[in-house]
C-alpha cells in the first residue's frame, strides 16, 4: 500500500460560508487530521478565487501551527515568481523558528490566478523564467551559506526548511531532478502528463545533500463517506461547483440542471478530467481506489485532497480515509 499521509487543503469557501468560516474550517480540518494520524498538511497559494481562501499560505500556516501540536505544515505551494526569494525565506524561516521541525516549503512557478490578477499582484510576466535561479537563491537563504554575498534571511538562515518542487508539467520534474529535490505532481487537477513527468524526474535525478534518491508525490481527490450514494452526491456537487466557478459568466448563477449541461460540453469535460483519478465511496472502496492509483502513478507517496462542498463532509472524509489506511494505529 502506497504511503498516504499528506493532505492538500484548499481552504474551500463552500456555499454560503464567509471567509472567516472557511479559514476556521481549515483549522478544524488540521486538528482532525492530526488526531487521525496524518503526517502533514499543505496549503496552496491562490488569488482572486471565490471558492478558495488560501491566498496567504504563510499566514494560514502560522495560525494553524499555533492550534495544533505536531502535524507538519507547509505550502503546496508558494508560487515563488509572485515573491522575492528573500521574503519567502524570512516568512518560512520565522515559522521554522517558532515551530521547529514542523515547517515545509513547496514551490511552484505558476501565478496561481489569471492574467488580470497577476498584474494586480505586480508580477512581472517574465518572472517565471528565473524560477530555477530563484529556488537556488531561496535554498541558500535557508541554508548555511547565502548565494548573495552580504544578504541573509533573518530569521531563516540555518533553518534548512525542506523544499519540494511542485508542478503539472515536465518543467517542474526536470528542475526537481536537476536540484536533487523531492517532486510533487498536481494530478488532482492536471492528470494527463503525470506518468511522463514521473519518468522524466526519475531518469534525470541527480543526488544532492538533501536527497540521495528520487522521491515523488502524486495528488488524488478523495471523497470518503459512510454511504456510497452520499459520496456520489458529494462528487456531483463538487463538479457542479467547479463548473460554476470556472465557466459561469460574470454574476451568472447556474442551476444544477444548467451546471450538468455544461459538464457535458468540451469545457465541462475538462472539469470531469480533473477527477480522472478519484477515490469515492465507503472506506473499503476508497482504500482500494487509493491502492490502485498508487500503483498506476509510480509515485512514492500520495497527497489526498478531500473534496466536498460542506466542511462536515470534508472532516468525515479525513477521518474515514485515515481509518481505511490504518493511520495512527
Amino acid at each position: 500500500m502506497i504511503r498516504t499521509e499528506t493532505i492538500l487543503d484548499l481552504a474551500t469557501i463552500g456555499g454560503k460560508q464567509t471567509h472567516a468560516e472557511a479559514l476556521q474550517g481549515s483549522i478544524a480540518l488540521a486538528q482532525t487530521a492530526e488526531k487521525a494520524g496524518y503526517e502533514r498538511i499543505w496549503y496552496a497559494e491562490h488569488h482572486n478565487m471565490p471558492t478558495i481562501a488560501s491566498s496567504a499560505p504563510a499566514v494560514l500556516i502560522a495560525a494553524i501551527a499555533a492550534r495544533t501540536e505536531k502535524i507538519k505544515l507547509g505550502s503546496g505551494g508558494v508560487m515563488l515568481p509572485n515573491h522575492s526569494p528573500l521574503t519567502i525565506a524570512e516568512q518560512f524561516g520565522t515559522l521554522a523558528n517558532l515551530h521547529p521541525g514542523r515547517i515545509e516549503l513547496g514551490l511552484g512557478r505558476a501565478p496561481g490566478t489569471d492574467q488580470r490578477t497577476m498584474r494586480a499582484l505586480r508580477r512581472d510576466p517574465r518572472s517565471a523564467d528565473s524560477f530555477p535561479q530563484d529556488v537556488q537563491e531561496l535554498q541558500g537563504y535557508l541554508g548555511d551559506e547565502t548565494l548573495i554575498p552580504g544578504i541573509n534571511a533573518i530569521p531563516g538562515k540555518g533553518t534548512h526548511v525542506p523544499l519540494y518542487i511542485l508542478g503539472s508539467s515536465l518543467f517542474g520534474a526536470q528542475l526537481a531532478a536537476a536540484l536533487g529535490l523531492p517532486y510533487a505532481f498536481a494530478s488532482h487537477f492536471a492528470p494527463d502528463a503525470m506518468l511522463q513527468a514521473m519518468e522524466v524526474y526519475r531518469e534525470n535525478f541527480k543526488p544532492s545533500e538533501v536527497l540521495s534518491e528520487p522521491h515523488a508525490f502524486a495528488t488524488m481527490n478523495v471523497i470518503a463517506a459512510d454511504d456510497e450514494d452520499d459520496a456520489a452526491r458529494q462528487l456531483i456537487a463538487v463538479q457542479r461547483g467547479l463548473v460554476r466557478s470556472m465557466l459561469a459568466r460574470g454574476d451568472q448563477r447556474l442551476t444544477d440542471e444548467e451546471a450538468d449541461m455544461l459538464l457535458e460540453t468540451p469545457q465541462g469535460m475538462k472539469v470531469k478530467n480533473m477527477f480522472g483519478h478519484v477515490a469515492v465511496g465507503k472506506p473499503e472502496r476508497v482504500r482500494e481506489q487509493i491502492a490502485e492509483f498508487g500503483r498506476f502513478s509510480t509515485a512514492d507517496e500520495l497527497i489526498v485532497v478531500h473534496q466536498a462542498t460542506r466542511l462536515d463532509d470534508r472532516l468525515r472524509s479525513v477521518e474515514l480515509t485515515a481509518q481505511a489506511l490504518g493511520l495512527g494505529a
